[in-house]
């Protein structure tokens, strides 16, 4: 299993959310641990300029930004909506 990290953003824009947004995460959060590629978390690599980011979807709209710090670990970085988040 991989360790999750939060960045101070990532907490500060889970508190913006609705909250039957904010209720998935812990499910997600465990879904992206043991595994970040799975079909079910919609996972896609960002291009320029946000190469070496990841995001993956709470829902149809909303995403939630990821890097991997290291082999092991997975940096959480901000949620928002789609048409904010890659801004």
């Amino acid at each position: 299993m991989l360790e999750v990290v939060y960045h101070p953003r990532f907490l500060k824009s889970v508190k913006l959310l609705p909250r039957e947004r904010r209720e998935k995460i812990p499910a997600l959060i465990g879904l992206l641990r043991a595994d970040p590629f799975g079909p079910h978390l919609h996972t896609k690599r960002l291009s320029e300029p946000l190469s070496g980011i990841f995001s993956f979807r709470i829902s149809r709209d909303w995403r939630i930004l990821f890097r991997f710090v290291d082999v092991r670990t997975i940096q959480l970085l901000r949620a928002q909506h789609r048409k904010d988040v890659y801004r």
